[in-house]
């Protein structure tokens, strides 16, 4: 098992050198740049006090080679833990992403939750009472999830409640701890359409595997034991049933937690998402790197807890 993990270990180190150099050229590969995007703003090519386009550049770091700027930014990662500082304001990345991953990290654990107390029984209770109108009506809300996209329902929710019911969503952040409940209130709504968006595919895939799996020889001996159909669902089918769902799983917790962009713009969460999309917007280099590479960190840890998970599922992994 150690020799496993290991090895697993030692796999992310290319990986996450592969994940930092794409971070770092795709963003200076976006359309526009940088310079003309701050002397257009100032509305001068002078930018005011007399300083002129090479001294900007110098003073932001733009000046040398692109190579030279990477090996800066990784360096001041590795070395100091710096992921960057801002361009245009000067602010560290890291001070305002200790304010904003709660936020997002929160939505994506209500959105998880919500996704599994959906998907779970509906798609294992469809399995095992296939072709009941249960089924039928279970598969009916997995394909009505997967066909409506999260952030169309919302507008359509935040209009139309505005408009009968005088409601709409807080538009100021309310911290979990000053006040629990309205935070609970404030997140409940996106994290459950967001949640039950993602529990479509969920849903359809856990009652395609679980009927595989009951089918099994394994499965058709313990009916024939006489054990009861919690124990051999729970017990004999479902732990091998999960080794597919769990490859699911981690990718859609990433997706869950790292791109709920919209959702955020949508109800004013100040989370990663929203602070990302507003960089993307100022061509902020630095700070697009910095966080792509926090969102790229989390699923690579993610990936790596899946492989470990697969490893106490099925003995047979370790050995491979």
């Amino acid at each position: 098992m150690y020799t496993y993990l290991i090895r697993r270990v030692f796999l992310l180190i290319p990986t996450l050198f592969i994940l930092t150099v794409t971070v770092f050229l795709l963003v200076r590969l976006m359309p526009g740049n940088l310079i003309d995007s701050m002397l257009s703003e100032m509305g001068t090519e002078n930018m005011g006090a007399g300083v002129n386009r090479q001294e900007l550049e110098q003073r932001l770091g733009l000046d040398v080679p692109i190579h030279e700027q990477y090996l800066r930014w990784i360096g001041g990662i590795v070395l100091h833990g710096d992921l960057g500082i801002s361009l245009r304001n000067g602010r560290p990345l890291t001070q305002d992403l200790a304010s904003r991953i709660p936020i997002s990290f929160e939505l994506g654990l209500l959105s998880v939750i919500i996704t599994n107390l959906i998907a779970f029984p509906v798609g294992i209770y469809s399995a095992i009472r296939q072709n009941t109108w249960l089924d039928y009506v279970g598969r009916i809300f997995a394909i009505l999830f997967l066909a409506t996209p999260a952030f169309w329902l919302a507008s359509l929710l935040i209009v139309y409640a505005g408009r009968w019911w005088s409601w709409v969503p807080a538009i100021e952040y309310i911290p979990f701890v000053e006040n629990p409940i309205e935070n609970l209130k404030q997140f409940l709504l996106p994290a459950f359409l967001t949640g039950a968006a993602a529990s479509g595919g969920m849903m359809r895939a856990l009652r395609t595997i679980t009927l595989e799996v009951i089918r099994q020889d394994y499965v058709r001996t313990a009916w024939a034991k006489g054990l009861g159909e919690r124990v051999v669902i729970m017990r004999h089918a479902m732990k091998n049933a999960m080794i597919p769902v769990v490859t699911m799983l981690a990718p859609q917790v990433s997706a869950l937690i790292g791109g709920s962009v919209i959702m955020e713009q949508i109800f004013a969460l100040p989370g990663m998402g929203r602070y990302l999309l507003d960089m993307l917007q100022r061509r902020d280099y630095l700070i697009i790197s910095g966080t792509n590479l926090v969102y790229g960190g989390f699923t690579l840890l993610l990936i790596l807890l899946t492989d470990i998970s697969y490893a106490w599922l099925d003995p047979r992994v370790r050995y491979r």
